[in-house]
């Protein structure tokens, strides 16, 4: 974290992402968290927008606190706190170190290459250290693609358009 500002942001971001869990959980319950998986949208704008530190820190501790609050992820945060770890430092990476002058090639492969990973990390995390090994490819594919696809749209959708219009306003890098 350098600065108060960044620290503003980050910890605001995680209150958003706790805040529309919260939401979500009292008026559609587990069902439409699964569908939009609205953790991960502060997380992602947070790595684009603050930076890849602050982005870890955001995918980190939202999770985290979600469960202390929530009792969400339903299955413990420890997956989940991986996965949106990795978003926000690999979201941050790429709006960082790609190169490319057009903004919006650059957040959207900043996100595609953060979604792909950060499915992998919370695979891994999921297979080999919660579920010791038992956890196939296609319960994983199941889990984190195809049970998540409309989560993957909404996010490829509002996140960049956010993203954005927040750098429009001069409120993100």
């Amino acid at each position: 974290m350098r600065n108060t500002r960044s620290i503003t942001l980050t910890g605001m971001m995680i209150a958003i992402g706790i805040v529309i869990v919260t939401v979500l959980k009292n008026f559609g319950g587990q069902p439409i968290l699964r569908l939009f998986s609205p953790m991960h949208f502060p997380v992602l704008i947070a790595g684009l927008t603050i930076g890849p530190l602050e982005g870890l820190v955001c995918g980190v501790l939202t999770p985290a606190l979600s469960y202390m609050i929530n009792q969400l992820p339903p299955n413990g945060p420890w997956a989940m706190m991986a996965e949106l770890g990795a978003y926000g430092l690999i979201t941050g990476l790429g709006m960082k170190y790609l190169k490319t002058e057009n903004n919006m090639v650059k957040i959207y492969a900043s996100l595609i290459i953060a979604m792909i990973l950060g499915r992998i990390v919370g695979g891994l995390v999921t297979g080999f250290i919660l579920n010791g090994g038992a956890y196939s490819i296609s319960a994983w594919i199941s889990a984190y693609f195809v049970g998540t696809a409309p989560a993957i749209v909404a996010d490829l959708i509002l996140v960049p358009l956010i993203a954005r219009a927040l750098q429009k306003a001069g409120l993100a890098k």
